[in-house]
């Protein structure tokens, strides 16, 4: 009898051990709001809850480079158009300097297309981030040169950036290029020496000159269009990849969610019950062990 009496004491007090330790683990997901927190909580969960975060950090790393992507894209195309702008007026400048009568007109016309050079020349050597938008890879130094002639003025451009380009990953096997390709760098180089032509011409007062240079201009605008094009449909691909990516993220994130988080009514009723069961079990084993104690006697 005494030993069937201790062997339910030891039964009972590993039960108040078991209520314990479940009472204070549901206490913890109460105060957390987590149901798993490490491996032995549930380890098919932890194994979910692993993969998914992983691939969580991966499209965050995706997104993030999206988002540069699309900003070095639209500055890349802010540049372009302006410098497309340029071209539009330099092209007009052509047609009034081709048809002006007198030195003077021309003269002014010669004068303003000086600062459009100047413009162009910073426009040229844009920067953002501190890369220098306009030199492939080489973001490191100016991409376009310029040689000035004695009065300061620049008689000749230079393109120094390399033929490569950038290439951003924006998601698992898809890599985006959002700035000018090297044809495009070239020819802005080109186009600013169409610029220089017509300066000079006009400066001149040399008509056919003017009227000869209008060619190159009007190749350098198309160029400039096919490339603002490009980064159009650029970064409507970029937006797209952000929004596919956001949706998975989010679904990710209700994943980990309904993996997680606790479901707060049910473990509030589940530790009130293991609150009862505990006390229920404690009064048990002081009443074992007085019988205990009393057989003994």
């Amino acid at each position: 009898m005494r030993i069937s009496t201790a062997n339910t004491a030891e039964n009972v007090l590993a039960q108040l051990q078991r209520l314990s330790q479940q009472q204070a683990q549901l206490q913890q997901q109460i105060s957390t709001g987590q149901r798993v927190t490490k491996p032995g909580d549930d380890p098919a969960a932890m194994g979910r809850l692993v993969n998914a975060q992983a691939e969580q950090r991966t499209l965050a790393q995706y997104r993030s480079n999206a988002d540069a992507a699309l900003e070095y894209s639209r500055t890349s195309y802010a540049g372009l158009d302006n410098i497309k702008t340029l071209s539009d007026r330099a092209s007009e400048l052509a047609v009034l300097g081709a048809g002006a009568n007198g030195a003077q007109a021309m003269q002014a016309y010669a004068a303003e297309m000086n600062q459009l050079i100047e413009q162009a020349a910073t426009l040229g050597n844009t920067r953002f981030r501190n890369d220098y938008v306009f030199g492939g890879t080489a973001v490191d130094s100016p991409p376009f040169t310029f040689t000035r002639d004695p009065s300061g003025e620049i008689s000749a451009a230079a393109y120094a950036g390399d033929t490569g380009r950038l290439r951003v990953p924006i998601a698992e096997g898809a890599t985006i290029e959002p700035t000018p390709s090297a044809a495009t760098n070239v020819g802005i180089a080109d186009f600013m020496n169409g610029l220089i032509q017509l300066r000079d011409a006009l400066a001149a007062g040399d008509g056919a000159a003017v009227q000869a240079v209008r060619p190159s201009l009007e190749a350098s605008e198309d160029l400039l269009v096919s490339s603002l094009s490009e980064h159009g449909a650029i970064q409507l691909r970029i937006e797209v990849g952000q929004a596919q990516q956001q949706a998975r993220i989010d679904e990710i994130e209700r994943q980990i969610s309904a993996e997680a988080d606790v479901d707060l009514p049910s473990t509030i009723v589940r530790l009130s019950q293991t609150t009862q069961a505990y006390e229920a079990a404690l009064s048990s084993a002081a009443s074992l062990l007085r019988m205990s104690l009393l057989d003994s006697i």
